[in-house]
Order: C-alpha cells, then structure tokens, then sequence
C-alpha cells in the first residue's frame, strides 16, 4: 500500500476572521458591556476585575483633610495619654475630682483612630478611605452628644467646650461631605 500525502493544513487566521473573532467573543462573554456597563477586553480581565474600576477620582483636599485628621488624633491622644489631668481643665475649666483613667481611656481609643487615619492616609482603595471618613465622622457625632450631655449635668458652659462642641458640628459635616463625595457614582461621558 502506497502512504497517501494529506494535504496541508490550513490555518484559519481568526484575527483576520471577523465573524470568527465576534463569535468566538461571543463564546467567551467578553467584549460585550456587563451589569455594571463595563467592557472586557479579555476573559482574564472580566474575572479579577478592572484596575480602573478601583482608581477613586478623590475629591479637592481629601488627602489633606485626612493628614490633618491624622495629626490632630495622635496629638489629642497624645495628650489625654500624658496629661490628661490639664487635657480636661483645658476643655471644661474644672478640676479633675476623679482618677484619670477615663481621660486616658479616651486617649488609647483616639490613638485607634488616630491608626486608622494613617492607614486611610496611604491607601488608594475607596472602601478603606470611605469607612476611615465614616468611622471619624461617627466619631465627631458621639463627642458631640457626650460633650454635650456632660455640659448638661455639670450645668457650665466654658468658652473651651463651646468651641470644641462647634468645631465637632464642622468636623463631622467635612468629614460626612467626604464620605458623600467618594460614594458617588462618576458620571458617564
């Protein structure tokens, strides 16, 4: 028996195929928009996801703003950890009748959140920047209320405390306009 010769093999070139191309996209399920209007150039970037998607458009002095949040935690902690007999003269002009263990308190759990503004500082992933503007505003909130519940009992009204309890109004609503402006969806061009 003679050996018969196949023919050669011809090779589809499916970059040059059009049809071919879409279709076999089609297969895959890329290069069509998905739920959130994306398109995917590749398969392998539909399932880890768009590095763009994650880049956050930050707002004018959001850095800034957490730098400073940041500074003034660590300082403020710093102080109700080493004096907080004369951290509470400052703030309610009265003398600390009562062991200062709460001042020092408050002092380790500023220093938390003073942790959690460095690392909100250094991040680029929205989330973690959007719960370190949460987590501070929440925190202006309750200093309010508890400051202000203080003043109550006590039944003073120290110039110190006025200004405290005011620049907490302003610190809570730059934080929270932050925190709104992150969590916007960009507008599509």
């Amino acid at each position: 028996m003679a050996t018969k010769s196949h023919p050669p093999l011809m090779k589809k070139h499916s970059q040059t195929d059009l049809i071919s191309r879409l279709k076999s996209r089609k297969i895959l399920g890329v290069g069509g928009e998905d739920d959130d209007g994306e398109v995917h150039r590749s398969k392998i970037s539909q399932m880890l996801g768009n590095e763009i998607k994650f880049a956050v458009r930050e707002p004018i002095g959001l850095r800034m703003w957490i730098l400073i949040s940041a500074v003034g935690f660590t300082v403020m902690a710093l102080m109700a950890l080493v004096f907080p007999n004369q951290l509470y003269e400052l703030v309610f002009e009265d003398v600390l009748s009562t062991t200062s263990v709460s001042v020092r308190l408050y002092g380790a759990a500023l220093l938390s959140l003073a942790l959690i503004m460095w690392n909100g500082l250094y991040t680029a992933e929205k989330v973690i920047i959007q719960w370190t503007l949460l987590s501070e505003a929440c925190y202006f909130a309750v200093q309010f209320l508890v400051t202000s519940i203080t003043l109550i009992e006590i039944g003073i009204l120290p110039n110190a405390a006025m200004l405290l309890l005011l620049s907490r109004v302003l610190f809570f609503v730059v934080a929270m306009a932050y925190y709104y402006h992150l969590g916007r969806k960009p507008k599509k061009i």
